[in-house]
């Protein structure tokens, strides 16, 4: 589907993010990457503008795509959030395809937290960071259509239909991870796409780039589509 993005602008956020405990630790996830990446380049080779939020990763950037770095889970935040809000320019996809940290320390330490003689445990604070996903697509600019990714280890289904209904989304891609050679720091990866009104698609076994490609065909779809419903409309 050459050009079929053409005249759209599309935000992707990829990797993990890290949060930090001390100047030397930091909490983070087995994201590559490598998923969100694949998705920004198959969404340029359709001709659309895309940026691409990234986490901590040592990924290339794909070729005309616009990187943004970030570390931790409020930076990816700002820099998402950002990106809704640039005057005449709105974006018409967002796919959150980042592992982003449900929870981050309530405090930075800056000094090395120690090993003390006597200590055999260590408690650390826990808050919730924001999440990204649901304010995106509750957002005053929030794009046509909001995709996100939900990474489980059982109950795979239920959990990304929850996901989906919760956080008002469009299309969500649930993969398994935890077993066998796909979802993190793979190369392949099976997507199984889920949407309103029963709507399931799934995607692969297949490389992550193969399984990109066709997950913008079907977002294409499905903004082409949209499209056209507002143009009768008007």
């Amino acid at each position: 589907m050459i050009n079929a993005l053409a005249g759209c602008r599309v935000l992707v956020s990829a990797g993990p993010t890290f949060e930090d405990i001390d100047p030397v630790r930091f909490l983070g996830n087995r994201s590559s990457g490598k998923m969100g990446f694949a998705i920004a380049a198959a969404a340029v080779e359709r001709g659309a503008q895309v940026c691409l939020v990234a986490g901590p990763v040592s990924l290339p950037t794909p070729v005309g795509v616009t990187r943004i770095d970030v570390r931790s889970a409020a930076q990816m935040h700002t820099a998402v959030m950002a990106q809704l809000s640039i005057e005449h320019s709105p974006c018409d996809a967002y796919i959150g395809a980042a592992a982003v940290a449900d929870f981050t320390p309530q405090a930075f330490a800056g000094s090395k937290l120690k090993k003390m003689p006597g200590e055999d445990t260590l408690t650390l604070e826990l808050v919730k960071t924001r999440d990204i996903l649901a304010e995106v697509a509750t957002h005053a600019q929030r794009p046509r259509l909001v995709v996100g990714f939900a990474a489980e280890t059982d109950d795979v289904v239920a959990y990304a239909r929850g996901k989906l209904q919760r956080k008002r989304l469009d299309l969500i891609c649930a993969n398994r991870v935890g077993v066998g050679a796909t979802g993190f720091e793979s190369d392949d990866n099976t997507l199984l796409v889920l949407g309103h009104e029963g709507f399931q698609r799934t995607l692969g076994p297949a490389a992550k780039t193969e399984i990109a490609g066709r997950l913008l065909d079907l977002i294409s779809e499905r903004l082409i589509t949209e499209r056209l419903v507002t143009e009768r409309l008007r």
